[in-house]
């Protein structure tokens, strides 16, 4: 899943990381890493906090009542993480780092969930996303149609076959796991090894 999203973060990223004079070229592969890793690392701490349907609709392309990533909160926090290790990293000064997050972050995003929800794209599935977040925790769920319901609210038909504490809660639990063996493999390097397999 990171290779396919690095790939879609690369792809977004000429304009605001490859053209940009403010981010040296010989930084530009590791800019690229960086907002992969802030992304899918939000996604996972967004889980891991139980945020759920945030992340569900996210990647469902319901971003907002309308349709886009920005104002809202989750694309908030994994842009202002991007921003932290603009910063920190690669020393950027905080106007060009907030103008570089907050056109690649919504961007990235936005388009992960277009194609998240397209039926015809196989190569973001929805479970393989929140598999690779969990370590696995998603495994035989029927996202696309827990997806369909909180997209039109849930449960409207009042049949109860949607219960999203239980999803919360199974998702939150496989994420939390996943964020302590990757501490226990060293960090955001345990992250990747684990988001590639």
């Amino acid at each position: 899943m990171l290779e396919q999203l690095m790939e879609l973060v690369r792809e977004n990223a000429q304009e605001t990381v490859v053209n940009n004079p403010a981010v040296p070229n010989e930084k530009n592969e590791a800019v690229i890493s960086a907002a992969t890793e802030s992304i899918a690392g939000g996604l996972q701490q967004e889980l891991a906090n139980g945020n759920t349907e945030g992340v569900l609709a996210l990647l469902g392309g319901g971003v907002n009542s309308g349709g886009s990533p920005q104002g809202n909160a989750l694309v908030g926090n994994i842009s202002g993480n991007f921003i932290d290790t603009l910063l920190q990293k690669f020393n950027l000064d905080k106007a060009t780092a907030t103008q570089l997050a907050s056109s690649l972050i919504p961007t990235v995003l936005s388009s992960l969930g277009s194609k998240t929800a397209d039926p015809g794209n196989s190569s973001f599935s929805l479970n393989n996303i929140l598999n690779s977040l969990t370590g696995g925790s998603a495994q035989g769920l029927n996202l696309n149609g827990i997806l369909g319901k909180l997209g039109g609210g849930l449960d409207k038909d009042g049949d109860g076959d949607v219960d999203l504490n239980d999803l919360k809660s199974l998702l939150s639990n496989g994420a939390q796991q996943q964020q302590k063996d990757r501490e226990a493999e060293g960090g955001i390097g345990g992250m990747l090894k684990n988001l590639l397999g």
